[in-house]
């Protein structure tokens, strides 16, 4: 089996992405994707009860919605950066830096994997089929059955993902008044 430059390219993304969280560890790798998830939970549920305080300062009330989530966005990202820091000190403080580091290498290459999956299953929309490059990779083709798989997983449950998240935000933020 020999490689093409395209096969080459996605060893090279999943493995940087790997490197970078062995050096990282596993602790702030994983804390950074709650981080994210959580920032635009907070931004989604409370944009709107914000926007409704920057009425004084911002007329149109499309950029009001728009700043309130930047904001909370914002702002909860950086509370985050700092739980991340702390927790990765208290990490590094208890000795467990190599374990750490090796479980946040594992991450990294799912992420790596990831990022493959849906690059590959963007690319497949768009008339690459042809290309040479294409059809010669080893690796692509088993890219683009879990591209397709993942696909027709979303697609025929995203519609119940939905009901059930807007019932649970619209209960969670009624919670919170």
């Amino acid at each position: 089996m020999s490689f093409s430059w395209v096969d080459w390219a996605i060893i090279a993304i999943i493995l940087v992405s790997g490197l970078i969280s062995l050096k990282r560890g596993f602790v702030r790798e994983a804390l950074s994707l709650v981080i994210w998830i959580v920032a635009g939970a907070v931004a989604w549920l409370f944009g709107g009860a914000l926007a409704e305080h920057l009425g004084g300062f911002i007329e149109t009330p499309s950029a009001r919605i728009i700043a309130a989530c930047g904001i909370l966005f914002v702002a909860t990202l950086l509370v985050g950066a700092l739980i991340s820091f702390l927790l990765g000190e208290l990490v590094r403080a208890t000795g467990l830096t190599g374990t750490d580091r090796l479980l946040g290498m594992v991450f990294g290459v799912a992420r790596g994997a990831l990022l493959v999956v849906v690059l590959v299953g963007l690319l497949s929309l768009a008339p690459v089929q042809q290309d040479s490059w294409w059809r010669e990779s080893s690796l692509v083709p088993h890219f683009l059955m879990v591209a397709d798989w993942s696909k027709n997983l979303i697609l025929n449950n995203v519609g119940q993902w939905m009901i059930e998240g807007s019932a649970a935000a619209q209960q969670f933020g009624a919670a919170g008044r």
